[in-house]
Parts: C-alpha cells; structure tokens; sequence
C-alpha cells in the first residue's frame, strides 16, 4: 500500500522519536542499519523529512537526526506519509486504472473508496508518540 520509502521514512521516524525520548540523536548508518535499508536511499529519505519538518537534522561531530520531544505527540502518520509519497494514496484507483472516478468508477472503486477514507482517518489520527511508546513498552516491533 505505501511505497518502499514511504515503509522507511515512517519506521526511520519511529526510531527517531524513540531515540529523542532518551536525548540521542541517531546516526544515518544507525537508522539504515536499524530499518535494514541502504544508506543512500535512506539518506534520500531523511532528507524529504527534514525538509518538511518532520525530523531535525544537525551536522558536525554530535550530529545526527533527533526529533523535538514535545512535537513527538504532534505529528501525526499523514504528515510523513505525504512527505515522501504525496496524497496518490487518498486518489489512486484501487486497480491501479490510470482514470477512474465517480464518473467512470472501475468495478472495485466505491468498495476501495471506504477502505481509503478509513486509511486516511488511521494517518491522520495516529502520532509518533504512541508508536514510539508501543515499541517502548514491547507491545510493537520495528523489526523481526
């Protein structure tokens, strides 16, 4: 359903957020490393998510990525989404049709309709914060 860099960016915001809880800032071969992705794309992708805010980037010998603890609560999964994916995840056509619509639905399009507007009210209602915590706690997992 999300692209590849998209299952990143929100798994690399995730150990970020959990690293800013504890005052560390996270290197970019230890989020590669932790969300098992190349350094290169993830580079790329950290980026995207710095340059929408999302996470702090700081250079020089203690640099890294961190995370404001106090905007942790406020960002929510749609942010980071639409940062790295844009908003095609709320319009795509379920069968992947390069046209479709409520004037020219295809067969699948008004069932994949209630499964997009649940999506996007989960995106929008979910911050880091809770899955921060679920993985915290051990009830969640960013990796087997």
């Amino acid at each position: 359903m999300f692209s590849k860099a998209c299952e990143y960016g929100i798994k690399a915001s995730i150990f970020i957020a959990l690293n800013s809880y504890e005052g560390k800032r996270v290197s970019l071969k230890a989020i590669a490393k932790e969300i098992n992705s190349p350094e290169a794309f993830t580079a790329k992708i950290l980026q995207d998510l710095a340059r929408h805010s999302i996470i702090n980037s700081v250079k020089g010998a203690y640099g890294g990525f961190e995370i404001d603890k106090h905007a942790i609560s406020s960002i929510k999964l749609s942010q980071i989404v639409n940062a790295i994916d844009g908003d095609s995840i709320y319009r795509g056509c379920g069968l992947g049709l390069h046209t479709c619509d409520e004037e020219h639905p295809c067969p699948v399009h008004d069932k994949f309709k209630s499964v997009r507007d649940e999506l996007k009210y989960m995106l929008e209602n979910t911050n880091l914060e809770e899955l921060a915590l679920d993985i915290k706690s051990g009830v969640a997992f960013l990796k087997t």
